[in-house]
């Protein structure tokens, strides 16, 4: 008997609770279907699939892990082809060597295309566009200028020679070790990288960087059908293409909103904002909101950081610029702690991420502009901070202390009497007599008795 007819005659039977056993059925058949071989979700196409990747902005470790995971998931659906289309100025070196191994070892032939018009390879972008097994540009793009900086903030740090020449030697090699396999001109395009040379699509194509040039996608795919290309293990293929389906391969939501957390500058603002947070709600407890806002922004910083090629200094330096903060609120200075805080925390924000292949960091705008708004900030809440320690209390027992009564019986030396105090009636002691009337003042507490004397005396002792 088969499975559904079991479940129809089950459910036609008579038992108690019909309409419960009825949805019961229901969901059991649904079951069983939902159980059957789906032709459309195992049965592969008969057109060959191309799955699409797009690295249009900088690289970075969130990007990186987008361009692995599209390359796994065209193995597994047994992709003819990988499109990866760019335009990118560059990034951090650490994810661009990391995409570079995948393209290099992907089971799937990888087509790297410069475009739409107008696009860029250029720094790390170059690197990876000479690492695949198709290189191929839009009309009116270029690539190339992919010399290794150090820089700050945007702006260039000059270096000795022995340092340019190991950085420029590495970079070099690194290039070479590839190109040279995808058989591509390495002496060409190592100008890119000691000259910062850039070429147009044009240019690298009679240079023989790239492949070919394609005006669309779809000129690209029938460019290359039947084309035989060697991989870079040496292996001979042939791109069968012909009616490809172009599938996109597109950033979840998760990796889009990580992307935007381990872009450098944001990384910088979100630890500004974890430690102005923390900072405000240590030192004036009950807020709340700073304590909130900045326990998320530090665990959003530690992942960036954890991501991010960050330089320990860099750090260091941060911590410094808080220290000397405090300090400038606690000390008389004239300034110059604060200033030094802010210099501290100037170089810390532009040393913060260590990329020695590319110009990837904090930009000196967002670091100049996180700077001073911390610097006020923190030196105004120490100050409040400290300023509060001066202050009398005003609850508890501890607010009488100096305060002015009025006896309202005699009060005999070292005998008991009464005043009154905040209109309070308390029991009171006095060294000296002092009449009904006359003013009296508080000085300290002893249970519910109130240590005091006479006002003149107390006048008198303070001049």
């Amino acid at each position: 008997m088969s499975a559904y007819r079991l479940v129809q005659g089950f459910c036609s039977s008579r038992v108690p609770g019909a309409s419960a056993l009825t949805f019961l059925c229901a969901i059991c058949v649904t079951a069983a279907f939902l159980a059957l071989p789906s032709a459309t979700a195992d049965e592969h196409s008969s057109n060959p699939v191309v799955l699409r990747l797009n690295l249009d902005r900088e690289v970075e470790p969130v990007l990186a892990t987008y361009i692995d995971e599209g390359i796994a998931d065209a193995a597994n659906r047994h992709a003819a082809l990988i499109l990866i289309t760019m335009d990118t100025p560059g990034g951090l070196g650490e994810s661009m060597k990391d995409m570079i191994q995948h393209i290099l070892t992907s089971t799937v032939p990888v087509v790297v295309y410069v475009s739409p018009t107008g696009a860029r390879g250029a720094s790390a972008g170059f690197f990876i566009l000479l690492s695949a097994d198709i290189a191929a540009m839009a009309p009116a793009t270029h690539i190339g200028a992919a010399s290794p900086v150090i820089a700050i903030g945007g702006f260039q740090l000059q270096i000795d020679e022995t340092m340019r020449r190991k950085i420029l030697n590495d970079a070099m090699a690194f290039l070479r070790s590839y190109s040279e396999k995808r058989g591509r001109n390495p002496t060409l395009a190592e100008t890119a990288v000691t000259d910062a040379k850039a070429f147009t699509e044009k240019e690298a194509l009679d240079g023989k960087l790239i492949d070919l040039i394609a005006s669309s996608p779809e000129d690209l795919l029938h460019q290359l059908d039947g084309r035989t290309i060697t991989r870079f293990d040496g292996t001979k293929a042939v791109l069968s293409l012909k009616n490809a389906a172009i599938t996109p391969f597109e950033l979840s939501a998760r990796q889009s909103f990580l992307a935007r957390i381990v872009e450098p500058d944001v990384f910088f603002v979100l630890l500004m904002v974890a430690v102005l947070g923390l900072y405000t709600e240590f030192t004036h407890p009950g807020m709340v909101a700073p304590g909130v806002i900045g326990g998320i922004s530090a665990v959003l910083a530690l992942y960036a950081m954890h991501l991010l090629p960050v330089n320990f200094a860099g750090v260091l330096l941060l911590l410094l610029a808080l220290a000397l903060f405090i300090l400038e609120a606690k000390f008389t200075s004239h300034g110059v702690l604060a200033v030094g805080g802010i210099v501290s925390m100037m170089l810390g924000a532009m040393f913060l991420i260590r990329s020695p292949l590319t110009s990837g960091g904090v930009s000196l705008g967002v670091a100049l502009a996180a700077t001073l708004p911390f610097a006020l900030i923190t030196v105004f809440l120490m100050r409040l901070v400290l300023r509060s320690r001066s202050w009398k209390s005003t609850t508890g027992r501890e607010e009488l202390i100096g305060e002015e009564g009025i006896a309202i019986s005699d009060l005999r030396a070292d005998m008991d009497g009464m005043i009154r105090v905040h209109g309070e009636l308390w029991q009171a002691i006095s060294p000296r007599a002092v009449l009904e009337g006359k003013p009296v003042r508080v000085r300290s507490v002893e249970g519910l008795k109130l240590h005091v004397e006479p006002w003149e005396a107390a006048v008198t002792e303070n001049k």
